[in-house]
């Protein structure tokens, strides 16, 4: 069984989806910690309430990111950790701290990569036009939502939408296939090779596992 930290900011739906999928051992693994950047987010009730360990790492105590991202890996080491998965976590992280975990750390984006990194991914497809959004699961490299995509999942965009509409429709997406890819990573099916993403052994392509 993999152990697996689970990095978040916020409310932790996704983080949820992943303990609730590895209590019904969906997920050779189990999340053995849940580290936040911010003290009193809903996602730390969360994995309490699950008897998972809670950890508080504020940002906002260093003066660098890289002071940060220092303290921050010494605290996810603390776990011993197989898998490290970012799951609403709102940091942009230091190259040598993903290159720490260079093939062991997952993330999750509400865009259909390579479209729409960084925030505010919603009103930017609608602004656009866009008539379908989604999700991607990619690894994590020192590119800002650049690393090899695992899976995407996509959902339609329907006139009148507002960006909360679009938020929760791609939300119901992401609790289906995030604990997917993790279970992938913790069975190692998945891997992050020099070429890119493989899946029992085959190369994904660009948009990841069955883009069609």
């Amino acid at each position: 069984m993999k152990r697996i930290v689970v990095l978040i900011s916020g409310s932790g739906t996704n983080m949820q989806a992943i303990v609730e999928a590895c209590q019904a051992q969906h997920i050779e693994g189990n999340v053995v910690a849940v580290i936040s950047n911010k003290a009193g987010v809903a996602g730390l009730e969360k994995a309490a309430a699950a008897d998972i360990p809670t950890a508080v790492l504020s940002h906002k105590d260093f003066e660098t990111r890289e002071a940060y991202d220092a303290e921050l890996q010494q605290l996810v080491d603390s776990y011993q950790p197989d898998v490290v998965v970012l799951a609403g976590f709102m940091r942009i992280l230091t190259a040598e701290f993903t290159q720490h975990y260079h093939g062991r750390m997952l993330n999750i984006h509400p865009s259909l990569l390579p479209k729409y990194r960084g925030i505010n991914t919603h009103q930017r497809a609608l602004d656009n036009g866009d008539i379908e959004h989604g999700v991607s699961v990619h690894f994590v490299t020192e590119e800002l939502d650049g690393g090899p995509v695992i899976l995407q999942a996509r959902v339609p965009v329907f006139e009148n939408d507002s960006a909360d509409d679009l938020q929760q429709r791609v939300h119901s997406q992401e609790h289906r296939i995030y604990p997917l890819v993790v279970q992938w990573l913790c069975s190692e099916r998945l891997k992050l090779t020099a070429k890119g993403a493989t899946l029992d052994g085959t190369l994904l392509g660009p948009q990841g596992y069955a883009a069609d």
